[in-house]
């Protein structure tokens, strides 16, 4: 039993405990697969037969006669094990800490990855190499894919198949899957994700006799397939949007955005802003900003791809299509726009009673297939308005268009002169939105739509409101007949968690979830169920959103400092 918090190593890995060990052969002749071995200090989590030690690790190897000359560890932590005992059998250890969760692994990674493999391989050609990731299927399986292309003049498809034959099911993360295709091949040849295996699905992860089962926990499969449904429909209280469930289409519409963005990568091209800290807010008086609410609302991409195309891409890179929307192109009430792309965010306004969904257009990347997304803020704003709100307005008003038939509002969204800060953080303004704000969007003028975080693209909230979105793990300790629990928070491309929160009755419905928290006096505090979001913010981001609370930009700062910055 443990006695005290120093003396507990951390809750074993998600869905570690019925994860398969190692792979059933060498994948390519060369690497030989497993997940994380756990150091004896995990041991009061486990039971006997279910214990992987790293030199029962070694010794399951002899089994497929082969000797190991170098150890890959993948994992984002040093927690799981000491990897000290591999010298002494001269087997070379190197760490390449690589993001779970989903996240990109970078180019820079795979090549260091390709590196190291590499010169191994050349000065010992008989010897193999371990690699592992936390559970050993999807980062493992992109790394060792992309060895097998790059290095050994595979197929890209062959590799993936090579992989799942030595671990089945594979790699059975579809956007690593669509990853690998992009890079090496045609990504519409990318194949169907296998169903997530049993042991990953299954919300049972150890019968540790200290730790006590949460309250609350699903049957095997169903809370996931429920959660599946829910994320995939669309914001609540807007109708005539619905998932688009022809894959190939969704894929076809996926790649059009991202080409459409100059994006490499397979998530969600849209441009992200920085939270605002001392430091960056010097941006605003070296460059001209306008500046914007920041509305509480949900965020789409919107394809307008001709009559009866009209999709949103949202953060997830789901792909909704829209019906009865509309898009007429100029004066031509018989002709619509298409090779068109905006970004926005729907808010539901509140009007006398009534609910009204409206989407905000704040920016364009593509109109009519030209890149308007590479001019200035102040052109894409007139681009908005004059060919994309205004036409719209016209074919209304001469009946062409029914405004009811639509399943909501588009409006072009304001943005002002910085020295309008003051007046948008005014309650006389904030009581005029029928929505809710909460803060502020600074826009440099002069630079081109970016993809991703944008350094320059400033955010700006009170401390209270700065917040993170976290997956939260609840972990029961039994300490000496007492139960605690712990609400662990974990964020993207880190093992251990990056913050705690008091556990309470109503919080362990979210146990698993991803929630959004504030952080105030001096600990974390549950705001909200993020529904839509699949992974928490990544560890990067998190740290700067703690930076801007811990050392905030408040409003009287920011006011100041703008009131400096527009000064002759």
């Amino acid at each position: 039993m443990f006695r005290n918090r120093r003396n507990w190593p951390g809750k074993i890995p998600h869905h570690w405990l019925d994860c398969p060990e190692t792979s059933s052969s060498l994948v390519g002749g060369k690497f030989l697969v497993f997940k994380t071995p756990l150091d004896p200090k995990f041991d009061d989590q486990l039971p006997n037969e279910k214990r992987f030690h790293p030199k029962t690790a070694i010794r399951s190897m002899e089994s497929l006669r082969v000797k190991i000359g170098l150890w890959i560890d993948l994992t984002y932590t040093n927690r799981y094990y000491d990897p000290g005992f591999l010298k002494e059998r001269e087997i070379r250890y190197y760490k390449l800490a690589s993001p779970g969760g989903g996240e990109t692994i970078s180019p820079a990674l795979v090549k260091t990855f390709n590196q190291v493999c590499d010169a191994f391989i050349e000065k010992n050609p008989l010897k193999a190499v371990v690699v592992h990731c936390t559970h050993g299927f999807n980062r493992t399986g992109f790394f060792v894919c992309c060895y097998l292309v790059e290095k050994c003049d595979w197929v890209v498809g062959e590799a993936v198949a090579s992989f799942a034959k030595a671990r089945p099911p594979g790699i059975y993360r579809e956007e690593y899957l669509q990853e690998l295709f992009l890079r090496y091949g045609d990504v519409k040849d990318t194949p169907s994700a296998p169903p997530m295996p049993d042991w990953c699905t299954s919300s049972t992860n150890t019968p540790n006799p200290h730790h006590v089962a949460s309250h609350k926990r699903n049957l095997p499969g169903i809370q996931n397939a429920e959660a599946a449904e829910k994320k995939s429909e669309f914001l609540e209280g807007v109708s005539g949007v619905t998932p688009l469930r022809n894959r190939q289409k969704c894929i076809r519409i996926q790649r059009k955005v991202q080409e459409m963005c100059a994006w490499k990568r397979r998530w969600f091209p849209g441009t992200y802003p920085v939270s605002m800290d001392r430091e960056n807010i010097s941006l605003l008086s070296t460059a001209p900003y306008k500046v914007s609410w920041k509305a509480d609302g949900t965020r789409y991409m919107m394809l307008i791809d001709g009559i009866h195309e009209i999709y949103f891409v949202d953060q997830e890179n789901r792909v909704f299509s829209v019906k009865n929307l509309f898009f007429p192109k100029g004066k031509e009430s018989n002709r619509y726009i298409s090779d068109t792309l905006v970004d926005g965010e729907m808010v539901i306004d509140e009007l006398k009673g009534k609910k009204i969904p409206r989407y905000l257009i704040f920016d364009i990347i593509c109109f009519e297939g030209n890149r308007v997304g590479q001019m200035d803020y102040d052109t894409r704003l007139t681009y908005i308005r004059r060919e994309i709100v205004e036409p719209r307005q016209a074919a209304m008003t001469a009946g062409i268009t029914d405004k009811g038939q639509e399943p909501f509002e588009i409006q072009a969204k304001d943005f002002y002169d910085l020295s309008e800060a003051k007046r948008l953080l005014g309650s006389e303004f904030l009581s005029s939105l029928a929505h809710q704000s909460d803060g502020l969007v600074f826009q440099p003028v002069k630079e081109p739509y970016t993809p991703g975080a944008c350094k320059s693209l400033l955010k700006w909230k009170p401390a209270s409101a700065n917040s993170v979105d976290f997956r939260l793990t609840i972990v029961d300790e039994r300490k000496g007949g007492l139960v605690k629990s712990r609400g662990l928070l974990f964020v993207g491309g880190k093992d251990e968690p990056f913050g705690e929160m008091e556990v309470t009755l109503t919080l362990r419905q979210y146990d698993n979830k991803i929630i959004e928290c504030k952080f105030q006096n001096q600990q974390w505090v549950f705001m909200r169920e993020r529904i839509n979001r699949s992974f928490p913010n990544s560890f990067k981001t998190a740290k700067k959103v703690f930076k801007s609370i811990s050392n905030p930009v408040t409003e009287a700062y920011l006011l100041n400092y703008i009131d400096q910055a527009c000064s002759p």
